[in-house]
């Protein structure tokens, strides 16, 4: 199993905050993504529009899933997923 980091863009939304992002968080939770890494108690949330998916094998499946999720705001978005060997971090809030 492999670990991804996901970038999701809503073109047209520029707060993060907003009503449509919070829907995309919903539905990105919903296919098992995670705004958070790590583990506690050394667990830290990621920057605004960035996801964790710690369980995954193919990086298109990975990408299937984030655009089904962005799809569901009605938005056009730009996504980019990383596969990830470990990770660093610096000046991340603790979850």
């Amino acid at each position: 199993m492999s670990m991804f980091i996901v970038r999701v863009e809503l073109h047209g939304v520029t707060d993060h905050n907003h009503q449509l992002y919070s829907l995309l968080h919903t539905e990105m939770g919903s296919r098992n993504f995670s705004r958070t890494i790590g583990n506690p108690p050394d667990k830290y949330q990621l920057p605004s529009a960035e996801y964790f998916y710690p369980n995954g094998n193919d990086i298109n499946a990975v990408l299937r899933l984030a655009k089904q999720s962005a799809d569901k705001t009605g938005k056009d978005c730009s996504i980019v997923v990383t596969q990830a060997a470990a990770f660093r971090s610096h000046n991340l809030k603790k979850a």
